[in-house]
């Protein structure tokens, strides 16, 4: 699905930032006229224009705030914090570039703002992680203090905790479900602001999570729910292999060999290249393929900056380490696997993932009829929700 932009990589992120209109996270109309502005797989000008739709949409928010217009208030924050993290998206092929902190800050702050406008039920959160804290939100169904089942959700390669919000915890709480979600190493701002850097055994970032979700009254600690999103299907399925203390698992969706998913997109003259020891060649065909091609562009500069990597072939060789063939057998609960038809990143892998495991599964597959063929089912949340939370309502009542 294409919508606004025919380059691959923009108008993936379009859907996926529009997606959030159904949750409240973004606005039809201030999309469609702000990517009119903007020029095809230019990431300047990506920047440019989101960035003034964030500031105009701040400045709305925090008169509507100051008038006493609270809800006002906080959808503008919502929506310009949605615009802002948008803006930053494309930056991190220079590590200094300064506005890869303002401009997550102004995200974090404009969200926030609109958390304490929602009341008690939008708590934020810090998860102790190994001498540090990990930011987080806890999302409750009300302030009521009774125990529920709790989703725990973390994201991917480029999430954000407040994205997390639109593509797991709104579902979450309209059917009777708390969610935890929050940012690991690699993620929002543990990799920007504290340098925290992706790591493979993902375990050692979740089971703190849970270890902090069982501190608290309101979780239901006999049923808990993990779902990792993008490459967090890969960080989840390993995590659940070590961390054994969840009900379900949903993989949003399937990855096996992130190296292997990797290399599909690299030219392979580059590998060959790489894997015979001559680097510097390797890499300079690659950085002549990033030029041609934004999602290669994209996907290279994200990965050297967030897995803390000095070079890109130190990056592809870090992604060998990301596989779940040691430990997939592991797993234990009952889980779900999510395919979208049309990714264009993980061809193929969640069907292996599938095939491996040897507990109760189930394989969702979402196509172009529905709308749901873009990764993680960017564009088509209602539809992606309705087959996650389905299932998960069945796990719960029927083990119960």
């Amino acid at each position: 699905m294409k919508v606004a932009f025919k380059d691959d990589s923009f108008a993936f992120e379009f859907v996926r930032n529009l997606g959030f209109t159904y949750y409240g996270g973004a606005d039809i109309g201030e999309m469609m006229a702000t990517s009119e502005r903007i020029t095809e797989g230019d990431f300047e000008s990506w920047f440019t224009e989101w960035d003034k739709l964030g500031r105009r949409i701040l400045s709305r928010a925090d008169a509507s705030k100051a008038d006493g217009h609270l809800v006002s208030a906080r959808e503008g924050y919502l929506r310009a914090s949605t615009y802002f993290r948008t803006a930053e998206f494309y930056l991190h092929g220079d590590h200094s570039d300064p506005r890869i902190l303002s401009e997550s800050r102004a995200s974090r702050s404009a969200y926030d703002q609109a958390a304490d406008l929602m009341g008690p039920t939008w708590e934020r959160v810090e998860i102790p992680y190994e001498g540090t804290t990990l930011p987080g939100y806890f999302y409750k169904v009300d302030d009521t203090g009774t125990p529920r089942p709790t989703i725990v959700f973390h994201g991917g390669y480029d999430s954000s905790v407040e994205e997390l919000f639109y593509f797991g915890a709104a579902a979450a709480i309209r059917r009777g479900y708390n969610c935890l979600t929050w940012d690991g190493p690699g993620q929002g701002m543990p990799i920007r602001e504290q340098k925290l850097p992706f790591r493979h055994d993902w375990e050692n970032v979740v089971t703190p999570a849970v270890d902090y979700a069982l501190t608290r009254p309101d979780v239901d600690g006999d049923n808990l729910v993990l779902i990792g999103m993008s490459l967090g299907g890969y960080l989840a399925a390993r995590a659940a292999a070590f961390e054994h203390r969840f009900r379900a698992a949903i993989l949003f969706d399937g990855l096996y060999s992130w190296h292997d998913s990797l290399v599909a997109m690299l030219p392979p003259e580059a590998i060959a290249a790489i894997d015979a020891g001559d680097t510097a060649k390797g890499e300079a065909i690659i950085l002549a393929g990033m030029e041609k091609n934004t999602s290669l562009r994209w996907a290279i500069t994200q990965g050297v900056w967030s897995f803390g990597s000095p070079s890109i072939s130190a990056f592809i060789e870090e992604t060998k380490k990301y596989t779940l063939k040691d430990v997939i057998g592991q797993i234990q609960c009952p889980t779900m696997v999510m395919e979208a038809d049309g990714d264009i990143f993980f061809k193929g892998q969640p069907q292996k993932v599938f095939d491996e495991l040897n507990v109760p599964k189930v394989f969702a597959r979402f196509t172009a009829e529905d709308g749901a063929e873009n990764h993680c089912q960017s564009g088509a949340l209602a539809y992606k929700d309705e087959v996650v939370f389905n299932w998960i309502d069945d796990i719960l009542k029927l083990s119960a």
